[in-house]
């Protein structure tokens, strides 16, 4: 498993297996978010197989697909509310854990710097420069 840590509270991962769930669980993830859209998966890997996944090893579950096509301030703060803003360990997963990762880092703009969202962003492995305009000018 490729599982990036964002901050202490939200992770970032590419596409997981319904067979890791009980692994993520021991490593103390207690949320999964699923932001990849039934449409890209075998169904083996859709929404509701890895909600029954991640329901019978413990773990909470959401669903927020998103595409860059989706992402918009509404999703974006619904994303953020059921993902970073709530209490324990969210694994937010997609293709390949971009779009998860900026998900949350569009959800911090206005609450962190730039320079803090890009860093933490940067420590998972994700460069999301490009997003420094928009964050810049809606720093806090």
């Amino acid at each position: 498993m490729d599982i990036r840590q964002i901050t202490p509270g939200y992770y970032v991962a590419p596409q997981i297996m319904p067979d890791q769930m009980s692994a993520l669980k021991e490593a103390g993830i207690t949320r999964i978010l699923c932001n990849r859209p039934d449409e890209e998966v075998p169904a083996y890997c859709g929404a509701d197989a890895m909600q029954a996944a991640a329901e019978a090893a413990g773990l909470e579950f959401q669903l927020q697909p998103l595409t860059h096509q989706t992402m918009n301030e509404e999703i974006i703060a619904r994303n953020r509310e059921i993902g970073a803003d709530l209490e324990g360990v969210t694994l937010a997963y997609c293709a390949s854990g971009t779009r998860s990762c900026i998900a949350w880092a569009l959800g911090q703009a206005g609450k962190q710097s730039a320079d803090d969202i890009l860093n933490a962003a940067r420590s998972g492995g994700y460069d999301l420069d490009n997003l420094r305009p928009y964050l810049e000018q809606h720093a806090p």
